[in-house]
C-alpha cells in the first residue's frame, strides 16, 4: 500500500515556473516507477513524465521544459516545470507502480493564465 500526496500547484503566468512535489507514505527506493500525469478539462489523463531507477521519460510537450527527479532520502518525487504555457493547465496527479498495483494521489491544480 502506498499513499501519495501532491503539493505545489497554483496559478502562474505564462512563462513562469512551478515545482510540484509528491510525498510517498513508504520508501520510494522499492517503487519501480513513479510519474506525473496531467488531466486537462475535458481530456483524458496523460503522462507528463516518469522516472525509474534507470532513467526518465517525458511527453513530447514536456521535453526541455520539465524535469522529474526523485529523492529517495525524503521519499519524494518532484516535477520542476519551467516556461509554462496555458496548455499546461490541468490537474496534476502523482502515480506509483509498486508490485502489481498502481497508486494515485488526489491531484493538485495547475493553472497557467495571465
Amino acid at each position: 500500500q502506498v499513499q501519495l500526496v501532491e503539493s505545489g500547484g497554483g496559478l502562474v503566468q505564462p512563462g513562469g515556473s512551478l515545482r510540484l512535489s509528491c510525498a510517498a507514505s513508504r520508501s520510494i527506493f522499492s517503487i519501480s516507477t513513479m510519474g506525473w500525469y496531467c488531466q486537462a478539462p475535458g481530456k483524458p489523463r496523460e503522462l507528463v513524465a516518469a522516472i525509474t531507477s534507470t532513467g526518465t521519460t517525458y511527453a513530447i510537450s514536456a521535453k526541455g521544459r520539465f524535469t522529474i527527479s526523485r529523492d529517495n532520502a525524503k521519499n519524494t518525487v518532484n516535477l520542476q516545470m519551467n516556461s509554462l504555457k496555458p496548455e499546461d493547465t490541468g490537474v496534476y496527479y502523482c502515480n506509483a507502480v509498486y508490485g502489481r498495483n498502481i497508486y494515485w494521489g488526489q491531484g493538485t491544480q495547475v493553472t497557467v493564465s495571465s
